[in-house]
C-alpha cells in the first residue's frame, strides 16, 4: 500500500508546481511586474530573444511545501528547517526576479544568512572532509561552519549561474536530487531517498513548462532555492550515513561547481569583478557552436533548447558516477578529478574552434543575403 501511496504524492506534487507556473503566466498578462524585465533583454548574458516571466521560483516553492505535507514523518522535522531558513535567500531572489534590484552580493549575503539559520537551529553542517586525515576537524565549528557555507551558498549561486538556456538547471537539478535519493537508498535511508523523489517531482513540474519553449524562466528565487536546498540535501546525506563520501555527493552537482570555479578563475584573470556577468558560461559557448555551425543566429528559439539536449550526457554521466561510488572516497576523488580535466581541457579548446567557425558563419550569411536578393528582384 505504500508504493501506490507514494507515487499519488509525487503526482499532487508535480501537479502542483505545474498549476502555479500556468497561473504565473496567465498573471503576467495583467501584471507588467510579472511578465519579466526589459533590460533582461540587452543584458550581457541573455540567450533569450522575448520578454518571459522569471516566476518560476514561486512554482518550486509551491512544490516545496507540498513536499513538506507530504513528507515522511522521520525527516520532516529536519526537512521543515531547511525549507524555512531557505525563506532569507528565496525571498531575495524574488525581489530581483520582480525588477528591486537586489545586488548578486546581498543575494549571496542571503544564502549565508539562511544556512545560518539551518545550522543555528538544527544544529547540523557539514560532518566530513573527504580526506580521512582530515575528517575530524569538520567536527569542530570553526571549521566545519565555514565550509558548510562556502559549499552550501556556492552551490545556491552556482545554480544560478547556470540557468542561462531553457531547461537547463532545473534538469540538473532533478539530475542531481534523484543521484542523491539512489545514494540515500544505498546508504539505508530510504525515507530521505523517498523525500529527495518527491523534490523531484515538484522540480519536474516547472520543467516541462520551461523545457523547451521558455514560457517561464526558473528566476533567482527558483535557482538560489534549488541550489541551496540540493546542498542540504547532500550535507543530510553524508550527517545520516558516515559510510557516502562527499566526492560522490559533489559528482551529483558537478555541473553547477565546475562552471562557478570557472567563471571565478575567468573573471580574475580577466580582473573583473567575480560578480560580473558574462557570455562565456559552457551553455553559452555551446549554444554559440550550434548557431554556427547549424542554424544561423535568427534561429535562437531551436538552438536554446537544443543546448540542454547536447550538455545533457555530460550533466548526467558525472553525477551516475557519483551514485556508483558513493561510499568509495578513492574512487569518487579520482573521478572528481577526471571529470574536472575533461571539464577544463574541452572548455579552453572550444574557443580556436569557435574562432574557426566564425569565418564559415560569415560566408554563410553572405550567400543567404545573396539568395534572399534574388528573390527580391
Amino acid at each position: 500500500m505504500e508504493q501506490p501511496n507514494f507515487m499519488w504524492h509525487e503526482l499532487v506534487i508535480t501537479n502542483a508546481s505545474f498549476l502555479v507556473c500556468f497561473a504565473m503566466v496567465i498573471a503576467a498578462r495583467h501584471w507588467p511586474r510579472l511578465a519579466g524585465r526589459p533590460a533582461d533583454m540587452s543584458a550581457v548574458q541573455s540567450a533569450h530573444t522575448r520578454m518571459t516571466p522569471r516566476t518560476g521560483g514561486v512554482s518550486i516553492l509551491a512544490a516545496l511545501l507540498a513536499v513538506l505535507y507530504f513528507a515522511p514523518r522521520e525527516v520532516k522535522t529536519t526537512y521543515a528547517c531547511i525549507l524555512f531558513s531557505s525563506c532569507f535567500v528565496f525571498v531575495a531572489g524574488l525581489l530581483e526576479d520582480l525588477g528591486f534590484g537586489v545586488s548578486p552580493r546581498n543575494r549571496l549575503l542571503a544564502a549565508i544568512f539562511s544556512s545560518l539559520a539551518v545550522i543555528g537551529v538544527g544544529k547540523i553542517w557539514l560532518p566530513q572532509l573527504g580526506i580521512p586525515p582530515l575528517d575530524h576537524l569538520a567536527s569542530l565549528w570553526l571549521v566545519g561552519v565555514p565550509l558548510t557555507l562556502l559549499v552550501t551558498a556556492g552551490l545556491a549561486n552556482g545554480f544560478n549561474l547556470i540557468d542561462g538556456v531553457n531547461g537547463l538547471a532545473g534538469f540538473t537539478a532533478i539530475t542531481a536530487v534523484v543521484s542523491m535519493s539512489f545514494i540515500a537508498r544505498s546508504a539505508g535511508l530510504g525515507n530521505l531517498a523517498d523525500l529527495a523523489l518527491m523534490f523531484a517531482a515538484g522540480i519536474f513540474g516547472f520543467w516541462i513548462v520551461n523545457y523547451p519553449s521558455g514560457v517561464i524562466f526558473l528566476g533567482d528565487a527558483g535557482a538560489y532555492i534549488l541550489g541551496f536546498l540540493l546542498g542540504w540535501l547532500g550535507i543530510v546525506i553524508l550527517v545520516q550515513a558516515p559510510a557516502a563520501t562527499p566526492w560522490a555527493l559533489l559528482l551529483t552537482v558537478f555541473w553547477p561547481v565546475a562552471d562557478t570555479v570557472l567563471a571565478i578563475y575567468r573573471r580574475r584573470s580577466r580582473k573583473q569583478a567575480k560578480m560580473q556577468p558574462d557570455r562565456l558560461h559552457v551553455h553559452q559557448l555551446m549554444m554559440r557552436a550550434l548557431e554556427l555551425l547549424w542554424l544561423g543566429r535568427e534561429r535562437r528559439n531551436i538552438s536554446n533548447p537544443l543546448t540542454t539536449l547536447a550538455l545533457a550526457p555530460k550533466i548526467v554521466a558525472p553525477a551516475a558516477v557519483g551514485v556508483l561510488l558513493w561510499n568509495q572516497p578513492l574512487y569518487a576523488f579520482i573521478a572528481m578529478v577526471l571529470f574536472s580535466a575533461l571539464f577544463v581541457s574541452s572548455y579552453f579548446m572550444a574557443f580556436p574552434a569557435l574562432r574557426k567557425l566564425l569565418p564559415r558563419m560569415e560566408r554563410r550569411r553572405e550567400r543567404r543575403q545573396v539568395i534572399e536578393a534574388g528573390r527580391n528582384v
